[in-house]
């Protein structure tokens, strides 16, 4: 029998680039929470292992998938999942919207399942952190404060704020997250990390979508050079009624509203879809966030 995992689309809600590490990296801060949609991984157990795409954006993957560099991390690790595994990718590719990651991490969270007690739990953060910077908080798949080049994570609380009511709004173009990087041109990292500001109280739509707007991202304006249609993407969300905040996720391309209700997201995502056939437009939710810590 089958054993499904969701690989949810990932949103940055904030991000700012503190500068580049000595090694390429650059050190982030970011808001992270993660929205009811994703792609779909289904593992069926049998003879050998096999890796089979499908979904609207499959043809969209070039080149060597994520997953089966993950599959070989597992193997070396002594896990070998032998079955068939389908991706359903239902997330457009090169979005900003962390899928691939998330397909890693939800590759490990359907092994760590297999496998029960059979592994330690250090192990699956190990291999998560090795497959790339945003695939630990993928695969915690909670809201948190993500530092570092993505492996720092503080986890907030999950049920304690209601599901925000969102849009993701994709213009339909690829955009490499090196390039918007390089685009960028952030400064070397010198010295000691600074001390992490305090993030101010997070307790209602209104505080989170003025500190959505209040910190933005650092990318937004490099990848809007590197690709116009994203500011198009942003001034149509801004532009319906109800929608509090909208910003880039990640390097982009694609951009998310917070609206005030359910109602009007998916007045907004039919309105858009009207106007802009050629761009993938979804009403969705995003899970609630909370916060009052450091950042």
């Amino acid at each position: 029998m089958g054993v499904t995992q969701i690989a949810r689309a990932k949103v940055n809600l904030t991000l700012k680039v503190l500068g580049r590490r000595p090694d390429g990296y650059h050190e982030l801060e970011s808001l992270v929470t993660f929205a009811a949609i994703g792609d779909r991984l289904t593992f069926e157990p049998a003879n050998g292992a096999r890796l089979v795409m499908s979904g609207p954006f499959a043809e969209a993957i070039a080149g060597p998938n994520i997953l089966a560099g993950a599959l070989d991390l597992l193997s070396q690790s002594g896990i070998d999942l032998g079955g068939r595994l389908t991706l359903e990718k239902n997330l457009p590719v090169a979005a900003g919207l962390g899928g691939g990651s998330s397909d890693a991490a939800a590759l490990l969270r359907l092994a760590r399942a297999a496998y029960g007690e059979g592994a330690e739990e250090p192990l699956w953060r190990a291999l998560a952190r090795r497959l790339g910077a945003d695939v630990a908080v993928c695969f915690a798949d909670r809201p948190a404060l993500m530092g570092g080049i993505g492996d720092e994570l503080q986890p907030l609380p999950v049920g304690s704020s209601p599901p925000l009511a969102a849009v993701l709004v994709n213009p339909g173009v690829p955009l490499a997250t090196a390039r918007v990087f390089a685009a960028l041109q952030a400064p070397a990292l010198t010295g000691v990390r600074a001390p992490k500001a305090p993030l101010a109280p997070i307790g209602s739509l209104a505080a989170l979508c003025d500190h959505i707007v209040a910190v933005g991202n650092d990318l937004e304006p490099p990848a809007m050079a590197l690709e116009p249609l994203i500011g198009a993407v942003k001034a149509a969300l801004l532009a319906r009624p109800g929608c509090r905040a909208a910003a880039m996720s990640g390097s982009g391309p694609t951009c998310f509203g917070i609206f005030t209700s359910e109602g009007r997201a998916a007045a907004a995502a039919a309105a858009l879809r009207g106007s802009e056939p050629d761009w993938w437009v979804v009403a969705t939710q995003l899970d609630g966030v909370t916060a009052s810590a450091a950042a």
